[in-house]
């Protein structure tokens, strides 16, 4: 009887586990671009100035929060629509919240709403407007001294404090000439055009004179006849833009331009002001990417004061962060640099006098998160825990001890208070959906939590995720991702969506929420799919060896790689080798175009999104960064022009392309259906006539049913 009963129970534990399962379900492919499906976040998490208190705001109340990081205790700062009675006729509620906090003192915070400015002092309970600008403004950024800087069209204008009307620093801008605008297609770590003094009373920005460069002929099809919308865009080998530094005075309203001698289609990178607010320094790179010299301005006068240093590398020279001055002494400064083959932080005097090297090891630094009240302490986070993972990490400047900050295993994206007391750490891994942390960094403990996220797949059936690493040919590790199909079956034999990117500054597997994979990546393995990505070398975060093998032959190494994961799948009892389908966007176009093209009898099928054809037409900062100018590589070029190869095609292949895509531009995608004509090769192409580099927003759907059908239709028949 007892076993009877012991079987009985059994069954029906068993039983619960079955309908348990059964009532987990799968997603709809229109479900995967709702918020609703992403892990809680909380907007404006920052601390408030000089204190060890966090502001931010609830995301369902709209309330601006105040968090005590001693204590954890929590108050409202903000009702949401308080300020509303002291908003100026004619601009709309705050009752939705308060968003986007500056705090200019432990008191004072600035916001905007509504193309102005305001200030609001949380002990007077005052709010006022200091600056204001028109509708179509964009490129705002405001100064510690509370003046806006932003730009109308292609010209750079100013509202002061408490100003009646704004300032044209600029008059003569047009599509030929930019002011106030990021330069250099945004490469080289520039992702704004302006750049305040620490006092707040002198403006860098950027010129851009591009009338040299090719007006590439773009189409808007949002209106009938359709309209010509071209952009600049400088490919390979062709005329680059010419790019000066202007700086613009508030006390005497002039402008003195800096005096950056050299060629005129150098790149002027990494703007940064010196702590006493008279010099600029530039880190000037040659064209040809070999060579930067970190320069000194005078911004009184525009006049070169001096080379403090220069870094050469056959390869490529790649500056991505200004300098940052120790804040207890203006005559010192940190410089990041690959110089050793990892990014590493190095102490410098002002004359360029390199005093030592702070961080140092087969690992690289990922940003500095600032320093303690006395300057000692300065606090970074780094890979050194893993490629896969991100930590925080202190360093005495004085004995070069170091100190790991954070512990749990993941992704932690950290904010440090102004008294280098505590952390904002916000993190997460493949099984942590979001945790935001207040840490106390000197009693070693968490003194709050701010948020956990729940899990928002926990009605889902979600695939495993497994990491793996594998071996390249120079027994360099490979580091891999793995979907299995939900409801695995042993014996079973699966088909592969093989994903790939392999691009420089990219890594898709990462020790994030669900690894780093996006939902269609779920949604196929929930279809019957393995779903698998390998980040090959050339990727990021691995060090400059393993980033820059790809130079002069962009392609080649990268496909070697990605077939050592075909090679593991092919190992694998449950993977049906005859059945491995091929996807990616961008640089991952272009690499699945490649695979498809060269492996035809791995591949079943492949997708291309976005895809580079031919390296020649693409841009130059990033093209002659790691393939040098086609006249210098002509046999690189040749090597992996995909146009060229397109008769070699023996399988489906989808392109798919943004017709509004000025990055990789459509002529790509054309120049290899006009060769595929010529040579009677099939090959199927679908549009997105509104979209540009990818497909956003709610058509992001459309664009995940179009690339499941055509796996189901022609990689998953057996």
């Amino acid at each position: 009887m007892k076993k009877l009963y012991f079987l009985f129970c059994l069954s029906v534990v068993l039983a619960c586990v079955s309908v348990a399962s059964a009532q987990k379900k799968n997603f709809a492919i229109e479900e995967l671009v709702s918020p609703r499906l992403r892990p809680t976040a909380i907007w404006d998490l920052t601390w408030r100035a000089k204190t060890d208190f966090v502001t931010y705001t609830d995301n369902a109340t709209g309330n601006l929060m105040l968090r005590n990081a001693q204590n954890g205790q929590e108050s409202i700062l903000i009702k949401s629509g308080e300020l509303d009675n002291q908003l100026p006729q004619g601009v709309s509620s705050l009752s939705k919240g308060v968003y986007f906090v500056q705090w200019q003192n432990d008191q004072s915070l600035v916001f905007s709403h509504d193309n102005r400015l305001f200030e609001y002092n949380t002990n007077a309970k005052k709010l006022k407007q200091i600056a204001f600008s028109p509708e179509n403004a964009a490129n705002h950024d405001q100064s510690s001294a509370q003046h806006w800087a932003f730009t109308v069209d292609e010209n750079l204008w100013v509202c002061p404090q408490n100003a009646t009307e704004p300032i044209a620093i600029t008059q003569d801008g047009n599509r030929d000439l930019v002011y106030g605008q990021s330069v250099h297609r945004n490469e080289f770590g520039i992702v704004k055009g302006t750049f305040w003094s620490p006092d707040g009373q002198k403006l860098a920005f950027y010129r851009m004179d591009q009338k040299m460069v090719t007006d590439y002929p773009l189409t808007s099809y949002s209106t009938v006849p359709a309209q010509n919308a071209p952009t600049k865009y400088p490919m390979a080998g062709q005329a680059s833009h010419h790019v000066t530094v202007g700086v613009w005075n508030t006390a005497n309203k002039q402008t003195v331009y800096l005096k950056t001698e050299g060629p005129s289609d150098q790149y002027l990178t990494n703007i940064s002001w010196s702590a006493d607010n008279k010099s600029v320094f530039i880190a000037v790179l040659n064209r040809d990417q070999n060579a930067m010299q970190l320069n000194q301005y005078d911004a009184a006068t525009g006049n070169f004061i001096k080379t403090l240093f220069e870094e050469k590398n056959e390869r490529y020279v790649e500056p991505e962060h200004g300098l940052l001055f120790l804040p207890n002494n203006p005559n010192q400064f940190i410089w990041q640099s690959e110089r050793d083959g990892f990014n590493h932080l190095y102490l410098y005097q002002i004359d360029g006098t390199l005093v030592k090297q702070l961080t140092k090891g087969a690992w690289l630094v990922n940003e500095i998160l600032g320093f303690d009240v006395k300057g000692e302490e300065l606090f970074y986070t780094s890979s050194q825990v893993s490629p896969l993972e991100k930590h925080a990490y202190s360093l005495n400047l004085k004995t070069n001890k170091t100190t790991q900050l954070t512990a749990e295993s993941g992704t932690h994206d950290v904010q440090l208070s102004h008294s280098g007391k505590y952390l904002i750490d916000n993190y997460s891994s493949r099984q942590k959906p979001r945790c935001i942390q207040l840490v106390d960094i000197v009693k070693k403990k968490t003194t709050t939590t701010v948020l956990d996220a729940p899990n928002p797949l926990e009605a889902y059936d979600v695939p495993s995720i497994e990491f793996l690493k594998l071996k390249a040919e120079d027994n360099t590790d490979l580091y891999c991702r793995m979907l299995k199909p939900t409801n695995f079956e042993q014996g079973k034999k699966y088909p592969v969506m093989f994903y790939v990117y392999g691009g420089p500054h990219a890594q898709m597997n990462t020790e994030t929420w669900l690894g780093g994979a996006d939902m269609f990546m779920l949604y196929m393995a929930q279809q019957g799919y393995v779903v698998f990505t390998l980040d090959n070398r050339g990727s990021a975060n691995r060090g400059f060896d393993f980033e820059s093998i790809i130079h002069r032959q962009l392609g080649e190494v990268e496909k070697k790689d990605q077939l050592k994961g075909i090679d593991f799948l092919k190992q694998q009892t449950f993977v049906d080798a005859s059945r491995i389908g091929v996807f990616g966007w961008s640089f991952g176009g272009f690499m699945t175009t490649n695979l498809l093209l060269n492996y035809p009898d791995v591949f079943k099928a492949g997708v291309a999104g976005g895809s580079v054809m031919d390296w020649s037409m693409y841009e130059i900062m990033y093209g002659e960064r790691y393939m040098d100018r086609p006249e210098q590589n002509p046999a690189g070029y040749a090597q992996n022009n995909l146009v060229k190869a397109a008769s070699k095609l023996k399988k489906r292949l989808l392109l798919i392309h943004g017709l509004q895509d000025d990055v990789v531009l459509p002529q790509h995608t054309d120049a290899f259906i006009n060769e595929c004509i010529k040579n009677g090769v099939l090959v199927d192409f679908f549009p997105y006539p509104n979209h540009a580099h990818n497909v956003r927003g709610a058509e992001r759907a459309h664009l995940w049913k179009k690339i499941f059908r055509f796996f189901e239709d022609f990689v998953k028949p057996l």
